[in-house]
């Protein structure tokens, strides 16, 4: 069985009639999940919509009983992991002990210069963002008051109270499959690991080196849950267009079919296809050892796309 939730961009339009229409509907239809991606800007050029995370998860945490919630991912390189740690706190008691804290090294150059935040070196970010672990597992995981003196953050007789409602404190997701530091870091401090699109042979491999590292770390190989992001796109005969709106939008003067393929074509790891195709990709996905899969979903108004694959999909995987 794998579970599936619905991660969304926040830079890709966000407004808050859109999020609050968002919740409602992936919370009656189903998914196990809601996660967001957390930047200031899209990806490419321009200027959109784009609501403040913490807010909008305190906003899912009163108005769903069930959902899982967090970041794919929240960057160090911005997000100071003191303020992660408490926001994160105050989620998970505000929602029962459902908030999942993501946290990763940070990675666009525009956000950072155009708000003054320094990036770094691919070197410079790994040890922030492991200093960064070290600093939330001592607020979130430790009695009492805790110090750290490090290159990056200092604490002295720190205590963030209420603690969070769940033994061993908010649950802690990690993404990426870097050999040598993340899948060293997932080990030592991750509940959850998320990758994204990938083969399912990629996704074995990665998480066979997991395996590996958890023992190591005097872990079990069961204490991380196993997760991916991946784009899906599912539609009923003869409705692809509206499914694909978002590609049309992109690629001017393509019709559904075409951009379609040139979205396979740049994406090979997409799951395309009719109710029926999808389930039999997300099988592959499921013996390769994924457990849950966050629906990537680009087009921020089509609910219609996300009904499709809860109704047709979700009941048989």
């Amino acid at each position: 069985m794998v579970a599936l939730s619905v991660q969304i961009e926040i830079a890709g339009g966000l407004s808050w009639p859109r999020w609050k229409r968002i919740v409602a509907e992936v919370d009656r239809l189903g998914y196990r999940g809601l996660y967001c991606c957390d930047h200031f800007y899209p990806s490419g050029s321009g200027y959109v919509d784009a609501v403040e995370i913490g807010l909008a998860f305190g906003y899912l945490a009163d108005h769903s009983a069930r959902l899982e919630f967090g970041a794919l991912v929240s960057p160090v390189s911005f997000r100071d992991p003191v303020w992660l740690a408490r926001d994160a706190l105050a989620l998970d008691n505000l929602s029962g002990g459902r908030f999942i804290l993501g946290v990763g090294a940070g990675w666009m150059e525009r956000e950072h210069v155009g708000f003054g935040y320094e990036l770094g070196d691919r070197k410079t970010r790994m040890a922030r963002l492991s200093e960064a672990l070290k600093v939330i597992d001592l607020l979130t995981r430790r009695e009492g008051p805790v110090s750290h003196s490090g290159r990056f953050y200092h604490l002295q007789d720190a205590v963030l109270l209420p603690q969070s409602p769940r033994p061993g404190g908010p649950r802690l997701m990690i993404g990426g499959a870097g050999p040598l530091r993340t899948l060293p870091l997932t080990a030592k401090y991750a509940d959850i690991w998320n990758v994204g699109p990938r083969a399912p042979e990629a996704f074995r491999e990665s998480s066979d080196l997991l395996s590996d590292l958890l023992v190591k770390a005097e872990r079990q190989p069961g204490d991380v849950r196993r997760t991916q992001m991946i784009q899906i796109i599912c539609y009923r005969g003869s409705d692809l267009a509206p499914r694909v709106r978002h590609l049309l939008a992109e690629m001017p003067g393509l019709d559904a079919a075409a951009a379609l393929a040139a979205q396979r074509a740049r994406s090979p790891h997409t799951i395309v296809g009719t109710p029926a195709e999808v389930i039999d990709r997300i099988g592959a996905h499921a013996a390769a050892g994924v457990e849950e899969i966050m629906v990537q979903r680009f087009d921020l108004d089509d609910m219609e796309g996300v009904a499709i694959i809860a109704e047709d999909v979700l009941p048989k995987v």
